[in-house]
């Protein structure tokens, strides 16, 4: 069978430069689109993000689909026009989109909220959309060259990914976001040239309209923030106003003061202090998380209130102890071991730009604790203890996130390595002989943040064979926080006699001390029932797993390979929860979880549209021009091979993005090294299947087959390496970690930039006009996989996820068209 064939525009060379330029522009729109989305909204929407990237880039298939000989015909302006397009959208849509009144906290409230919803998605969809179909033509009009142009297209992805990070070093996310713009309209007059147009003057006039993103008004660009967040909220507190803002790929970092009506954030402040504390100043990240800075005169009797709060609790079991304070902030958990007596005090803080605020230009006001106090580590937490040879009496780790995020469960999907079982394993091995690991968290009713730390923490106890847990565990709250304390040793009668004070002077609770009585829980912040008492006894009986089944939400122990430990969400709950909508019950409910399930719900039938109608439209046109079709077998192995490999690729590529957020420190770095790892070598991987399908090659009678059994041999290598290169690696400086993630990524990524190119191939050999639309099938499944995978790792693991992407690579060998 021949099918119909078109020869390349006018004999010239596919743009690859262009093609390279515009993968460039798309990637790191995407990994800006997530940092703007993390000022605006929260950070867990990245995954929407990368779901949106795909989903334009499948749409482009689609659309090229019903236009191919059109687009053959004119390539050079249609190529060039898309580039510009893609300018011009980057920005006007997300402009637009800020103006879309979308509030994830609504969404179960307010059926208008799914409809916004939709409207962001279909807006940020354009950009890529366009930025897709650049490359679905090139693919469509060049023919024999497809592996040429899928690896620049990779490759200048796989430098976008990563350049967007560097820059945002440099630039603020408004002035990233009118360059990458400009980018796209530079795009546009490189490919003019390099097709040859027939003249200069539009590739000139397209550099210079390059130009004008840059000179844009910065207030139309700039992120608006959501009123709902902290900051937000903040700055309504009458001459509140920002005196200092930073940003960075860490995070957009706010300093507030409020002159009128003092700032005072002291969680947790037992009801019967009687002293205030200083003036402070509001530290955000992302407008969330607020820390506090408090001025410091010296004078350690104006602290006071420091002692007034729960995570005071284990000063009052040691004395004069090393303390190791991880998650430092702007230094309130330093000036409460100062104010305690420690005799050291190590703080680790993984944003440079809070430790270079609080130590130089608000070093008087805050009395320069990260000067003389403490000695501060710039580093991510369990990185730094893993590499520490130190032992300390007290690991404090501090609470940073806010109260109003985590509990509406808008951290759901975020991975958060500090409070699994792994984690408070490396903390218990760092403490001398009865030091103690204190955590303290915000109270959520019913109990859900403390049952599960607590949880984590028998199982740890467990793994180091401690026979009895409980003689080993403690923990309070006070009307709003609780402090769990994890002895190296078992608590003795001292240790709970002072507990027992501590909490009777503050009208704290004791929620649980070894050989506790029921009777003794619940007498000042009275809940009914004593939920965290139950749960605690229950979580240390035999009825451990009935428990955690039968309980109204999700509090088994986060591990690394399940690190998402604000996931409370499930599903058996739903109706009573909304039963409870007229009583308030809603805010029970975990936002983020359900704003996901309604992305991959929107995500999967774009995706059956954008692989279905093409089709069908293919089908009834060649019916009705009397073309041979090819036959309904030959569809389908093209359907179920191309949809093997962008789900198995997307599965692999988000469970180690989601992995590497440990060994890279945060998730934007994560998201930017392994993207560019990933496409950077299934770039090479790419151009030398080109030897395989050449004949210039090894000669292998199942290429496609040999393909995905090497990519199941260098997942099962990876599978196995991460855990020792992690436990070994994790205290080496940022550019080893990063030189060690592409290493390890390498051989894996290498082969997964095989399959697309070889099967692309195939199909160009039965019916070229079925290319576009394989290439549509595999953007819509990685659309539907990206939010799929997050939603699989939640519930299975990490590891679950590459073992079922494996398989499905075995799928697609088995139906190779």
């Amino acid at each position: 069978m021949t099918a119909t064939r078109v020869s390349a525009p006018g004999g010239a060379a596919p743009p690859v430069i262009a093609i390279a330029l515009i993968s460039a522009a798309a990637l790191a729109y995407e990994i800006l689109l997530m940092r703007l989305f993390s000022i605006i909204l929260w950070h867990h929407f990245a995954y929407m993000i990368i779901s949106l990237a795909l989903l334009g880039y499948g749409a482009s298939g689609a659309v090229l689909t019903l236009a191919q000989h059109a687009v053959c015909q004119r390539f050079a302006p249609l190529f060039s026009a898309a580039a510009a397009a893609f300018g011009v959208s980057a920005i006007a849509c997300f402009v637009l989109a800020q103006r879309v009144p979308f509030n994830p906290l609504e969404i179960l409230w307010d059926p208008r909220q799914l409809a916004y919803l939709l409207a962001v998605y279909l807006l940020l969809v354009l950009p890529f959309l366009c930025a897709g179909a650049c490359v679905c033509m090139a693919l469509s009009c060049f023919r024999g060259r497809l592996s040429r142009i899928y690896s620049f297209d990779i490759l200048g992805a796989g430098a976008g990914s990563l350049g967007v990070v560097g820059l945002l070093f440099v630039l603020s996310p408004a002035d990233a976001l009118k360059l990458i713009g400009a980018l796209g309209w530079v795009a546009a007059a490189v490919a003019w040239l390099e097709c040859g147009g027939p003249s200069r003057w539009p590739a000139a006039a397209l550099m210079a309209l390059a130009g004008l993103p840059l000179l844009l008004p910065q207030a139309w660009v700039e992120p608006a923030m959501s009123p709902y967040k902290e900051l937000s909220q903040t700055l309504r507190i009458p001459e509140a106003r920002v005196v200092e803002q930073r940003s960075s790929p860490l995070g957009l970092v706010s300093v507030v003061e409020s002159p009128r009506i003092p700032l005072r954030h002291a969680p947790g402040l037992s009801l019967n202090a009687t002293a205030e504390p200083p003036p402070q100043l509001g530290v955000f990240t992302d407008g969330e998380g607020l820390s506090a800075l408090t001025r410091f005169d010296g004078r350690r009797d104006s602290l006071v209130h420091l002692d007034q709060i729960s995570s005071a609790l284990p000063y009052h079991l040691l004395r004069h102890p090393r303390v190791l304070v991880l998650g430092a902030g702007a230094g309130a958990d330093v000036l409460q071991a100062h104010y305690h007596g420690a005799r050291q005090i190590d703080a680790v803080e993984l944003n440079p730009q809070v430790v270079d605020l609080v130590r130089h230009q608000f070093a008087d006001y805050a009395g320069g604790i990260y000067s003389g106090i403490a000695r501060v580590h710039v580093a991510e937490a369990r990185g730094f203890v893993a590499a520490s040879k130190e032992r300390y009496d007290l690991i404090q780790v501090a609470l940073l996130d806010s109260f109003s995020a985590s509990s509406a469960g808008l951290y759901a999907l975020s991975e958060n390595y500090l409070y699994t079982v792994e984690a408070l394993q490396d903390d218990l091995r760092h403490l001398q002989p009865g030091g103690l690991l204190a955590i303290t968290r915000w109270v959520t009713l019913p109990p859900r943040d403390a049952l599960k730390l607590f949880a984590a923490a028998v199982v740890a106890l467990e793994r180091f064979r401690v026979a009895d847990p409980g003689s080993r565990l403690a923990l309070v709250r006070s009307w709003k926080t609780s402090t769990l304390l994890v002895k190296n040793g078992a608590f003795d009668g001292d240790d709970i006699a002072a507990i027992k004070a501590f909490c009777a002077a503050r009208s704290f609770d004791v929620a649980f001390y070894p050989g506790m009585r029921p009777e003794e829980a619940n007498r000042y912040n009275v809940v009914e029932p004593p939920d965290l008492f139950d749960g605690a006894a229950a979580l240390l009986g035999p009825g451990r797993e009935e428990f955690l089944q039968s309980y109204k939400f999700h509090i088994s122990p986060a591990t690394d390979d399940k690190p998402h430990f604000f996931h409370f969400f499930k599903w058996r709950s739903l109706p009573e929860l909304l039963s409870l909508k007229g009583r308030g019950g809603l805010p029970l409910l975990e936002w983020g979880y359900p704003v996901l399930v309604v992305t991959l719900v929107q995500a999967a039938l774009a995706s059956l549209l954008l692989i279905g109608l093409p089709m069908a439209w293919v089908t009834w046109v060649g019916a009705r021009q009397n073309k041979v079709m090819p036959l309904a077998a030959s569809r389908g192995r093209v359907l179920v091979y191309f949809l093997a490999i962008g789900f198995g690729f997307m599965f692999i590529e988000i469970a180690f993005i989601q992995k590497f957020v440990l060994f890279l420190s945060h998730p934007l770095y994560a998201v930017a090294v392994v993207l560019f790892a990933f496409l950077l070598f299934a770039g090479i991987g790419s151009r030398v299947s080109q030897r395989l399908q050449d004949g210039t090659g090894p000669e292998l009678r199942h290429p496609l087959a040999a393909v995905a059994l090497a990519i199941c041999l260098s997942a099962a290598l990876c599978l196995g390496l991460l855990p020792w290169l992690f436990q070994h690696s994790m205290g080496l400086p940022d550019a080893a970690r990063i030189l060690i993630s592409a290493a390890l990524i390498a051989p894996l990524a290498f082969f997964m930039g095989m399959p697309f190119p070889l099967g692309l191939a195939r199909v160009e050999a039965t019916d070229a006009r079925l290319i576009p639309w394989a290439w549509g099938i595999n953007g819509c499944a990685s659309v539907t996989g990206a939010v799929l995978a997050t939603l699989l790792a939640i519930h299975v693991g990490f590891t679950a996820v590459v073992v079922a992407a494996l398989v499905l690579y075995g799928v697609a060998a088995a139906a190779r068209p």
